[in-house]
């Protein structure tokens, strides 16, 4: 979602309709992970993809059915189906795609809990009666627990416990899943696809030097909130990381405790300064981070691993340590350093 909204914000704002589309099931070669969102309007704009490409034009002839009859669609695209082959899904794929109209009070509702930075999850029943389909319950994880939140049409209040219950499970495994309701006396039960929202993965930067203005820059286009910390003015100034997120003018000992470091966190240390990358890296190999990294030749990193062991670290602190930092692609120019460090990150996260 994040990635088209602001074309969502810019067409509601002059009054478009608009069709949401959003893979909700893969199975095999499928372009785009479960989540993947398109959105399309009758005056032809398109932001976001489902397939890459492949079934973009099937999907937005949907779209326009759903703005124009107000009942949302689901669709199915596979190898078997003639009219996967039709729009070119010849790759060995398989796509369930849910079309729904965005309102703009739903718009308004996503886009505020997504600025608030909290995982959240919406559950949409995307198969089902039709006085049913394409409603819609937002879940926000809160201190108490979950809170739901109407978006779209009413659920059936006997059905609460159970989307607590799944969405619960969706949220503890980070995953969003697809899930059948049963109602007692009904034959036909609902489904719902809960969809898990997560903050952005943020980037810490620790050395405000030449490589990472240019990590910063990269690290943004990829949806990485960034925080560049540096208690050099002259190197971790305003100026030079206007781009960034967050400049910490601090120590690391200082800036590291204003930084809340999760599963969800990169750490580079790129200043080469034992000063100030070893308290940094003492602070971050005790931390959460699913990646950390730094900058150095091997005889450097041999310097640190010794310097770091004598002052507490264990082995099995320092294997976490990527070092020297960036994947070897044969990089020279602070750039391409910036990019082989970026790639490594985007692997380490998906691993």
């Amino acid at each position: 979602m994040r990635d088209i909204l602001p074309d969502l914000a810019k067409w509601l704002a002059e009054g478009e309709r608009v069709a949401l589309a959003t893979v909700i099931e893969t199975w095999g070669s499928s372009p785009r992970r479960v989540g993947a969102k398109m959105a399309m309007t009758p005056s032809g704009k398109i932001a976001g993809s489902v397939s890459g490409g492949c079934v973009e034009g099937a999907v937005f002839q949907s779209g326009m059915e759903v703005l124009e009859t107000g009942r949302p669609q689901l669709l199915h695209f596979g190898v078997a189906d003639e009219t996967a082959w039709q729009v070119g899904l010849a790759c060995g794929g398989t796509i369930q795609v849910f079309v729904q109209p965005l309102e703009r009070e739903t718009f308004s509702a996503l886009q505020g809990v997504l600025e608030l930075g909290v995982p959240y999850a919406a559950a949409t029943v995307v198969r089902g009666p039709a006085e049913s389909l394409g409603n819609e319950l937002l879940f926000l994880k809160a201190a108490e627990g979950l809170r739901p939140m109407p978006l779209v049409g009413h659920l059936d209040a006997r059905l609460g416990p159970q989307m607590e219950a799944l969405t619960r499970r969706a949220l503890e495994e980070r995953s969003s899943q697809r899930s059948e309701l049963v109602i007692e006396g009904r034959d036909e039960p609902l489904e719902v696809f809960i969809e898990v929202i997560l903050p952005p993965p943020t980037l810490v930067i620790v050395g405000g030097v030449h490589i990472a203005i240019a990590l910063t820059g990269i690290a943004r286009i990829l949806g990485y909130r960034t925080v560049i910390v540096d208690p050099r003015r002259a190197f971790g100034s305003p100026e030079r990381f206007s781009h960034g997120d967050r400049l910490i003018q601090a120590w690391p000992e200082e800036a590291l405790q204003q930084i809340e470091i999760h599963a969800d966190t990169a750490i580079a240390m790129l200043t080469h300064d034992p000063k100030i990358d070893d308290p940094a890296l003492k602070i971050a190999l005790n931390s959460p981070a699913f990646y950390i990294g730094a900058l150095g030749s091997r005889n450097t990193h041999a310097k640190r691993r010794k310097r770091l062991l004598a002052a507490g670290v264990s082995e099995d602190q320092l294997a976490r340590l990527a070092a020297p930092i960036g994947l070897d692609i044969g990089a020279e120019s602070p750039e391409e350093i910036a990019l082989a460090i970026m790639a490594e990150i985007v692997a380490a996260r998906h691993s």
